[in-house]
């Protein structure tokens, strides 16, 4: 990606009113900007001045601090100027104005989203898994997925990746040597323990692609869709699993009318629950506003993770539930949920069938909501393993896949002979670009472009 040198500023807090507001601007030198500022006052580096933020016409804007970090010794690698007054966002909008008109002589610009991240890893001060995890650890909605993010921030997904990539590239270093000098009659495959050295490549990438997965988990969590008929429990479980009043409950049926969300977190695992409207023939006696919302329940059926379909464990089965089975997307997880088993005397269970999964539990009575819990985790491969995870994205479970994919294909021809030392060759060159892509080496400068997009303004 060719990096715009141009000098960018824009504001770096959230929007909103705050006790504190940053403006920020960053570029290859910011001298006239700070001259033009602050006419005739020297900024110490990386230590805080107090001073007064003046427009053009020499009118105090706010008063605040003002840091000055000249590159490549800062977060861009650029010089970088910050300054810190209160968080209104008018007086931050006047700052910025401020700013922005100060530096136009020289090309200062409107910092596009993710551009002080992506002037970061094109300046090599992160690498791009690093700057993936500023966003992850920013958008973090669980303490758990914070941890997680910042373990990756502070380079530890990345040392991992490099480890591999450094192997991967030992080993062809070893098959190509030996491809380039043929008149050895070397038995390459067996002195050199290239079988040997292959299959500890592999085993360290499962071990990283393991970490991986669930740390995507905490990252992406799961969608998990309550659909039932009228007034089968939806809400009452929705609230029994937030553990707080987040829906209203009435015995009358319909009272849902559109979804309800709520997050929750299992484990550490991000639970999106969302609750639908009932469903039952459109010629019930249905209005148009439950027309609507039953029309949105199935939107939703569509995008769900994981399917919960509940029914009165009183009063058993209805025609109306296997014709809501029947409408299930295929693929999606479905577990049933008999709810109500205080009023129809089951015991809290769990069983499984050929055909699904089969919960019985009280959500009135917040009875056997454990059991659901831990069959959610279940369904989403969650596993307690005590180590630190990476809270990555698919798009590097993608690459650990299909380096994977490439490994094994390696080994295959390892398997057979010498002469397939060249096929050897090329699969492990195409092991390593797929790890090198994780953290940037090989991306392609549309992906770039798409993954600095989704940052916020500023950062």
């Amino acid at each position: 990606m060719k990096l715009d040198t141009s000098p960018i500023a824009a504001i770096a807090t959230a929007p909103g009113r705050g006790g504190i507001g940053v403006v920020r601007a960053s570029g290859k030198s910011l001298a006239p900007l700070i001259d033009a500022l602050f006419p005739g006052t020297t900024l110490a580096l990386r230590h805080a001045t107090y001073i007064p933020f003046k427009d053009a016409a020499g009118s105090v804007i706010d008063e605040g601090l003002a840091l000055y970090f000249k590159g490549p010794h800062s977060y861009t690698g650029e010089d970088v100027l910050e300054l810190q007054g209160h968080g209104g966002p008018v007086v931050l909008r006047m700052l910025l104005a401020r700013v922005l008109e100060a530096g136009a002589d020289f090309g200062l610009r409107l910092a596009e989203p993710g551009e002080f991240t992506r002037r970061a890893f094109l300046n090599d001060k992160l690498d791009l898994a690093q700057a993936e995890a500023v966003a992850d650890l920013i958008d973090a909605s669980t303490e758990a997925a914070a941890k997680s993010a910042s373990q990756s921030l502070s380079g530890a997904f990345s040392k991992v990746v490099h480890e591999l990539v450094d192997k991967t590239i030992n080993l062809r270093m070893l098959v190509e040597a030996t491809l380039d000098f043929p008149e050895e009659e070397i038995d390459f495959l067996e002195k050199s323990n290239a079988r040997g050295q292959l299959a500890g490549i592999v085993d360290a990438l499962n071990k990283v692609f393991s970490q991986a997965a669930q740390g995507a988990l905490l990252r992406e969590g799961l969608n998990v869709v309550l659909v039932g008929q009228p007034n089968v429990g939806k809400s009452s479980l929705l609230n029994a699993l937030a553990g707080s009043d987040v829906a209203i409950v009435t015995p009358i049926a319909g009272t849902t009318r559109d979804k309800v969300s709520e997050t929750i977190q299992v484990e550490g695992i991000p639970l999106n629950i969302i609750d639908t409207a009932g469903i039952r023939a459109l010629d019930e006696g249905v209005d148009v506003v439950e027309r609507i919302g039953i029309e949105r329940t199935w939107g939703e059926v569509g995008k769900a993770d994981v399917i919960l379909h509940l029914l009165d464990a009183n009063l058993g089965p209805a025609k109306a539930d296997e014709e809501i089975v029947a409408a299930f997307p295929p693929g999606v997880p479905v577990v049933r949920i008999w709810n109500k088993i205080d009023l129809s005397g089951h015991k809290p269970s769990l069983d499984v069938s050929a055909d699904a999964t089969h919960i019985y539990l009280s959500a009135h009575e917040k009875i056997g909501i454990e059991l659901l819990r831990a069959e959610l985790l279940r369904i989403a491969g969650w596993q307690q393993t005590g180590e630190s995870l990476y809270l990555a994205r698919e798009r590097h479970l993608i690459a650990l896949r299909a380096a994977r994919e490439h490994l094994d294909m390696a080994a295959a021809h390892a398997a057979q002979d010498d002469q397939s030392l060249d096929l050897f060759a090329e699969e492990l060159r195409l092991a390593q670009d797929q790890l090198s892509s994780i953290t940037g080496q090989f991306t392609p400068d549309d992906l770039l472009g798409v993954i600095f997009s989704r940052f916020c303004i500023g950062k």
